[in-house]
């Protein structure tokens, strides 16, 4: 078994009296499309805010891709890509024209913009 892309243990942040992540445990496989679901205040975005490096955690570890979060933070940054709930660049462009517009806005050529924007869609049957 490969070792796991996403592994947290006994992940933990509070924030003044409020308890956001209670000791969260995973680990993600490579090549898994994994969500994380929960109620409002279950401590999602407090969690994915550690898994990027946006926020440390109190207690426990969390490794991404072979980096520690704490200790790695500089070298797992670069490796990395979050998005968050509005990530269109424009919402009058469909998906397939938004991802374009990315690609273009990283100085890909036109063509090559499209090839991988299309090669994504696929890849998540959109």
């Amino acid at each position: 078994m490969e070792e796991a892309i996403i592994r947290t243990e006994g992940l933990k942040k509070s924030f003044g009296d409020v308890q956001a992540v209670k000791g969260v445990d995973l680990a993600v496989e490579p090549g898994t499309v994994f969500g994380l679901l929960g109620p409002n205040g279950a401590g999602k975005t407090t969690t994915i805010r550690i898994l990027t490096t946006l926020l440390e955690p109190d207690e426990g570890t969390a490794v991404v891709a072979g980096f520690d979060v704490v200790r790695d933070a500089v070298l797992l940054r670069p490796v990395i890509g979050l998005a968050g709930q509005f990530a269109a660049v424009d919402e009058n462009l469909t998906g397939l024209e938004n991802l374009e517009m990315v690609g273009r806005l990283y100085h890909l050529p036109k063509a090559e913009a499209r090839r991988r924007a299309e090669e994504v869609l696929e890849r998540f049957d959109l």
